[in-house]
C-alpha cells in the first residue's frame, strides 16, 4: 500500500495512523477517533445481531472481556449494559451446580463442570462490573468456585493453554477486589504446571496442549505446530495479568520475561501482511489470514508498548501491521469481523476460514487491540 500524502479516511487513518506521514495533535485525535470508530463499527454489527442473553460458556465471556475494555475507552453505556445484562441473566455465575463434591475440571459443558476453566471466564467480566459499583453479589459466585478450587491440593487445573486467558486474570481480578494473596500464590502455582507440560523454552511458544508437543505431533511439513489462537490466549493472558498484578508480587518479573520472549518469538513470525497464521512456524500447514491469534498477537504487543515493557521503535511496526490488517482486511465494510478460525484446538488443514467466519471470541480479541490502540494514540 503506498501513500502520497496524509490520508483521513476511515480505513486508511486507522491502519496508518502511526506511520508514513508526519503527525500533529490534531491528526493524533483524528486517529483516535478513527480507532474508536472501528471499534464502534465491528461491536455495533455484533451487539445488534446477537442477543446478550447468552450463554456465560467461554467463547461468549471472551468476548465480554474485549466489551469490557471497549467500554473503558469509548465511555459507551450500551457496551456496560450489554454486559452487566448477560450477567443478571446467568445469576452471576459460570456452571451453576451447587454439589461441591461432583465439581470436575476436565473438558465438560455441563453444570457440574465447575472448576472447568472454560466456565471460569465469565468472572473475569463480573469483577470488572464489581469494581463499577463493587455491589458483592456480583463476585459472590466467583469468589465461592475460586475460594473451594484454591483449597484443594491440585496444581493441574490449566492443562490446556486456553485456561491461562480463561483463568488467570480471573486470580488477579479477584485478588484485586479482596486482596487475598492466595490467589495470586495459587495463580503462579497453577501457570507453573502449564508450563511443565506445554511451554517450549527453545521457542519461547505454548503448544496447545500436551497432546501436541513436537515430536510427538508436528506440522504437515514436520515441523513445530503452534497453534496461533492458543498463543494468542496465552500471550493476552500475561498482559491481563499484568495489568492488575501488585508491583511487588514476588513473580512479577518472571511473567514480564515471559511477555517479552514471547514477544521477540512472535515478531519473525508475522506475515508481510500483518497476520500470522494458524500454525506460526508453518504458514503451508494451514496458509492464510487468521483473526483471532492475529487479534491478541496485536493488543499484547500494543499493551507492551503503551506500559513500557516492550521497547516501542522494536515493536510498533509490528502492532500497526497488525491492526492494518484487522481493520482493512478482517474488518468487513457492514463491521463484520472476518477471518476468525471457528472454534477448534489446533490449526486444521484445508479448513475454509474466510471474510465470512467469525465469531465471539475473534470479535473479543479485536476489542482488546482496539482499545489498547486507542490508548497509544490518547498518550
Amino acid at each position: 500500500m503506498k501513500l502520497k500524502n496524509c490520508v483521513t479516511g476511515l480505513v486508511m487513518t486507522v491502519g496508518l495512523a502511526l506511520g508514513g506521514c508526519a503527525t500533529s495533535p490534531s491528526n493524533e485525535g483524528s486517529s483516535r477517533a478513527a480507532v474508536i470508530a472501528a471499534i464502534d463499527k465491528v461491536n455495533g454489527y455484533w451487539t445488534a445481531r446477537t442477543p446478550a442473553q447468552e450463554s456465560p460458556f467461554w467463547n461468549v465471556a471472551a468476548y465480554h472481556t474485549g466489551n469490557i475494555e471497549a467500554y473503558r475507552v469509548t465511555g459507551n453505556e450500551n457496551y456496560r449494559r450489554y454486559s452487566e445484562t448477560w450477567a443478571e441473566y446467568n445469576q452471576w455465575m459460570g456452571a451453576k451446580s451447587t454439589d461441591k463434591a461432583n465439581w470436575k475440571y476436565s473438558y465438560g459443558e455441563t453444570a457440574d463442570h465447575v472448576l472447568f476453566g472454560d466456565w471460569q471466564i465469565c468472572f473475569q467480566v463480573y469483577a470488572d462490573l464489581y469494581q463499577l459499583d463493587k455491589d458483592p453479589r456480583k463476585i459472590a459466585r466467583a469468589r465461592e468456585v475460586m475460594e473451594y478450587q484454591m483449597s484443594t491440593p491440585n496444581k493441574d487445573y490449566w492443562w490446556w493453554v486456553d485456561g491461562l486467558y480463561m483463568v488467570m486474570p480471573v486470580m488477579t481480578k479477584l485478588y484485586k477486589a479482596t486482596g487475598n494473596r492466595q490467589y495470586l500464590d495459587k495463580m503462579y502455582e497453577y501457570y507453573s504446571h502449564a508450563n511443565s507440560i506445554m511451554y517450549d523454552p527453545q521457542e519461547k511458544l505454548y503448544y496447545r496442549d500436551a497432546r501436541y508437543v513436537y515430536p510427538r505431533h508436528k506440522s504437515v511439513n514436520g515441523k513445530k505446530d503452534f497453534w496461533s489462537r492458543g498463543d494468542g490466549w496465552a500471550f493476552a493472558a500475561l498482559a491481563r495479568v499484568l495489568s492488575d498484578l501488585p508491583q511487588d508480587d514476588p513473580h512479577r518479573g518472571e511473567y514480564v520475561a515471559r511477555l517479552q520472549d514471547m514477544a521477540a518469538a512472535l515478531l519473525p513470525l508475522q506475515q508481510p501482511e500483518g497476520y500470522w497464521t494458524r500454525s506460526l512456524m508453518d504458514p503451508a500447514h494451514a496458509p492464510g489470514p487468521e483473526t483471532s491469534g492475529t487479534a491478541f498477537f496485536t493488543y499484547g504487543l500494543l499493551w507492551g508498548i503503551n506500559n513500557g515493557l516492550l521497547p516501542r521503535d522494536r515493536y510498533l511496526p509490528a502492532a500497526q501491521r497488525g491492526w492494518r490488517y484487522l481493520t482493512t482486511v478482517a474488518m468487513q465494510p457492514d463491521g463484520k469481523l472476518g477471518y476468525v478460525q471457528p472454534i477448534g484446538d489446533r490449526a486444521i488443514p484445508g479448513q475454509v476460514v474466510d471474510q465470512n467466519s467469525t465469531s465471539h471470541f475473534g470479535v473479543g480479541a479485536f476489542l482488546l487491540a482496539g482499545a489498547e490502540m486507542a490508548r497509544l494514540l490518547g498518550q
